[in-house]
């Protein structure tokens, strides 16, 4: 394994390489960061494979944009990142986990001629909002304009708390709040059919985060597609099955 930064549209950016071979660039989830893809990598590095990973902008040891990035920032970067990748300069595979499942299958979207197949692992590319989540993007809007109240924090925190329970929004600081928002909002399940590339879909069949259903309505969305379930296993397949996970994209290079 070798451990590097560089930058990137003026951005200190870590990332791992694993192995020489066929490469393949893996794009991490939300709240993740390239050392947790390490088994993962290092499977399919013995498999004349060579893995690419970088701590996206904001996770792990990269920097934070300076801005609330949109999805589309994030392409923007990838693009400029595979740039000062000589092995990333033609067309490669390309794995997206989650958060990095959406920024994949937009990378593919807009520049098709650069993804030799995309691999979709428990995507985050559907994003029909839940009713907390359509609560968390409102109420993000209108509580701040009460900031100035007595008691406003305890409010906040309280809502967040007892009332969404569930939500990766108070884990995050400063503008990675803003991106996260801007992350919940963008929901790809009108634009993954026009994907012109192979697409392989993997998804544990107990995934609590991005349901089995959403696999199959991908899978479903995008012609001639493969779908890979993984009985038994959640959201976080890197760590759950590693040797399940690299099996699947190996079989179906």
């Amino acid at each position: 394994m070798n451990e590097q930064q560089i930058i990137v549209n003026n951005l200190k950016i870590n990332y791992r390489v694993f192995g020489a071979g066929r490469p393949i660039l893996i794009l991490h989830g939300w709240k993740s960061n390239s050392e947790r893809w390490q088994k993962t990598a290092e499977l399919l590095a013995a498999q004349n494979m060579q893995a690419i990973i970088p701590d996206l902008p904001g996770f792990g040891k990269s920097q934070e944009p300076l801005t609330a990035w949109s999805l589309d920032a994030y392409v923007d970067w990838l693009v400029q990142f595979c740039a000062q990748m000589p092995e990333l300069n033609s067309s490669f595979y390309l794995a997206g986990h989650s958060f990095g499942g959406a920024l994949a299958a937009k990378f593919a979207l807009k520049y098709p001629q650069r993804v030799q197949k995309l691999f979709l692992i428990s995507a985050a590319c559907v994003r029909q909002m839940k009713i907390s989540k359509k609560l968390l993007w409102r109420t993000s809007k209108v509580v701040k304009l009460f900031s100035f109240l007595p008691g406003y924090q305890i409010f906040r925190k309280g809502f967040y708390k007892y009332i969404l329970r569930k939500t990766d929004y108070l884990q995050v600081d400063g503008v990675m709040k803003q991106i996260y928002l801007k992350g919940i909002s963008e929901d790809l399940s009108h634009k993954i059919n026009f994907l012109k590339v192979p697409v392989v879909i993997i998804w544990g069949n107990k995934d609590t985060s991005t349901p089995i259903a959403q696999a199959h309505f991908i899978h479903q969305k995008i012609y001639g597609s493969t779908l890979e379930i993984i009985p038994g296993a959640n959201h976080s397949l890197q760590i759950e099955v590693p040797e399940l996970l690299s099996e699947k994209i190996l079989v179906n290079l």
